[in-house]
């Protein structure tokens, strides 16, 4: 049996306070060494003083707290509780006390250990403020967010997941696999990264792309960053939405496409445009010299509808390399889309057209042949899609369109005029929706077409500075959507007035410019025809020398726009100065850039399109001597 003074030597070798108090009073009886150097007392000190001196005093650590403490431990219940000390300098510190009643050279004691646990108290602390920061950092990160467990259910997501995913926090939390937001085809390459991120963190990739699902259904194209959280099996993961960013990409690099393509394009109907010229001015000479009984009349006829079939073939070329607006005129679309839709309806009586159209509908600045021409390849891809019939319905409505609307199209934001056309065809899906304005590419038969017309409908919307978009869905029908910019001037009546199929003759001096030579005689060989005495010259350069000569007695110089070393419009610019008075008739098969509605923009008295036939030329020559000589 151990004497006294080891249990003496045990009590004060014992590393944490103990405190001894009277079960009658709770007054301290004793103390061991701990006790005084934990709270700063020597011990005479210390057995004088109670609860009050010895804790912050704060609730629930008052002395009538700790004495009610103490009450219970009196009545045999352990007790276990925290509170505040605070030592001699006034120091307060956390500490943890163990209540238990025992006894003591043979009475009962109340006896208190206490454990400072003040450093514990600090880091719990200054982890609670870590998480508090996480939790901040996690909750406002710009990226969707969230932690998942080791058998892939979803512990945490933020707000940004809600909004990416279309569920709420608590629908998702502890009740989805993140496995149910990855489209099929990326979900053996997500689980075995997962998979080999738990075997060997650093060999598995960190980040990736992947095609992540919604609540509707919608496929978006995301990048993951993926990490496991040190100490635990979980692993935490942050999630862009690049849809937006890829659909932009695309947009840029379809344009880019396009615009090489159009320049391809435009040089080729630019070349085709003069053989069609050169085929039909030998043409239209030839009828001058002949009647109905004779018998190549039929076969000139013939001749002439297929230079006709290849001019429609030329114009869904230059509308879709953007090639020019030539007659700009407010218009009222309205107006517009009845005559079009008049006109298919009349050659396509299985399809039924529903007309629902904006009052005081605001005016766009239009070429109108162009416009017909988007409009009447939209019902004709339209009635393709509807096989056995069906119906189309054309809206207008004036709207304003912001920058974040307008953005990926690259035009300005402002007031446009809207025109949508739906049909209740086969629709398309997302594959046949992305190419549908690639030239040359068509889902239906090559004798239904080289699949030119959505693509020059394209092309002309875009330089009209105006928006063309297409929504479908495989089975549901297709929308196409146009937005054109409103005009600010006011629409004018325009009547054509024509001179019937009689071919207008003259006698005045007219100087010829081509820089084709075949194009250049069989045009020549025209004019004389009609009775003109005719100048001619094979580019800029020679033009300005034949016309410093002739100034005084040409009448009208007819000019072709696109030719070598000397631009058409550099030439017109020359011969204005020479004259400011000359009368200029602009005749080409392709213009770049708009360069042709510069030149009418600055004067230039009329505009012809090749190919021409003899009848076309000679009432545009008339019309213009008629006005301005």
């Amino acid at each position: 049996m151990f004497k006294r003074d080891v249990y003496k030597e045990i009590f004060d070798m014992i590393n944490d306070a103990i405190f001894i108090h009277d079960v009658e009073n709770g007054d301290i009886l004793d103390v061991n060494r701990k006790a005084c150097e934990m709270y700063g007392y020597p011990k005479e000190e210390i057995i004088h003083l109670n609860v009050e001196n010895l804790s912050a005093g704060a609730p629930p650590y008052t002395k009538a707290d700790v004495l009610d403490k103490i009450k219970k431990g009196i009545e045999g219940k352990t007790q276990l509780f925290e509170w505040q000390a605070k030592d001699k300098s006034g120091q307060l510190f956390w500490v943890e006390g163990n209540l238990k009643k025992g006894v003591i050279g043979e009475k009962e004691r109340l006896i208190v250990v206490v454990r400072d646990i003040n450093e514990y108290k600090q880091a719990l602390e200054k982890l609670h403020r870590s998480e508090l920061r996480y939790r901040a950092v996690f909750e406002t990160a710009a990226s969707a967010m969230g932690i998942f467990e080791e058998d892939k259910t979803i512990v945490l997501v933020n707000t940004e997941f809600e909004k990416l995913s279309g569920y709420s926090k608590d629908e998702i939390q502890g009740n989805f696999k993140w496995t149910e937001f990855v489209a099929k085809e990326d979900l053996k390459k997500m689980e075995n990264y997962n998979r080999l991120r738990r075997l060997d963190p650093e060999s598995a990739p960190k980040s990736y792309e992947f095609k992540f699902i919604d609540r509707l259904g919608n496929v978006k194209d995301t990048f993951i960053s993926v990490a496991m959280i040190p100490g635990t099996n979980r692993s935490v993961a942050s999630i862009l939405d690049l849809t937006e960013k890829k659909n932009l990409e695309y947009q840029f690099q379809h344009a880019q496409r396009m615009e090489a393509i159009g320049t391809l394009a435009g040089g080729i109907a630019h070349d085709f445009n003069n053989l069609l010229m050169t085929i039909q001015g030998n043409t239209s000479m030839m009828y001058t010299d002949i009647d109905s009984s004779h018998p190549h009349y039929n076969r000139l006829k013939n001749i002439e509808q297929c230079i006709k079939s290849g001019s429609e073939l030329t114009k869904q070329l230059l509308g879709f390399a953007r090639s020019g607006k030539y007659e700009i005129k407010p218009t009222d679309i309205n107006v517009l889309i009845t005559s079009t839709s008049d006109m298919f309806s009349n050659t396509k009586k299985e399809i039924k057209i529903y007309r629902k159209y904006q009052d005081d509908i605001w005016p766009v600045d239009v070429d109108r042949g162009q416009i017909e021409q988007v409009l009447l390849n939209i019902y004709v891809n339209a009635w393709q899609a509807m096989s056995g019939g069906g119906e189309i319905y054309l809206e207008t409505v004036n709207v304003n369109l912001d920058e974040n609307y307008v953005k990926p199209y690259n035009v300005a934001p402002g007031r446009y005029v809207k025109v949508s056309v739906t049909d209740t065809g086969a629709g398309m899906d997302q594959a046949t929706r992305q190419r549908i304005f690639d030239p040359f590419f068509t889902t239906k038969d090559i004798s239904k077409g080289a699949g030119l017309g959505l693509a020059s409908a394209y092309g002309i919307i875009k330089n009209h500075k105006g928006i063309i978009n297409v929504y479908s869905e495989k089975g549901s029908g297709t929308t196409f959507n146009i937005y054109l910019p409103i005009s600010k001037t006011a629409i004018k009546d325009h009547v054509i007035k024509g001179r019937g199929e009689k071919i207008v003759r003259g006698h005045e001096i007219i100087l010829l410019i081509d820089d084709e030579e075949m194009v250049l005689e069989v045009s020549k060989d025209i004019l004389e025809q009609l009775g003109y005495k005719v100048l001619s010259a094979k580019s800029g350069k020679e033009a300005i020398d034949v016309f410093k000569k002739h100034k005084d007695i040409i009448d009208l110089v007819i000019l072709d726009m696109i030719m070598p070393e000397m631009s058409g419009g550099e030439t017109y610019d020359a011969l204005k100065e020479i004259n400011t008075d000359i009368n200029v008739l602009l005749c080409t098969g392709y213009s770049m850039n708009g360069q042709a509605t510069k030149i009418l923009e600055r004067g230039c008295n009329g505009f012809i399109q090749k190919p021409f036939n003899i009848k076309s030329l000679s009432e545009k020559i008339r019309e213009i001597l008629e006005k301005y000589v």
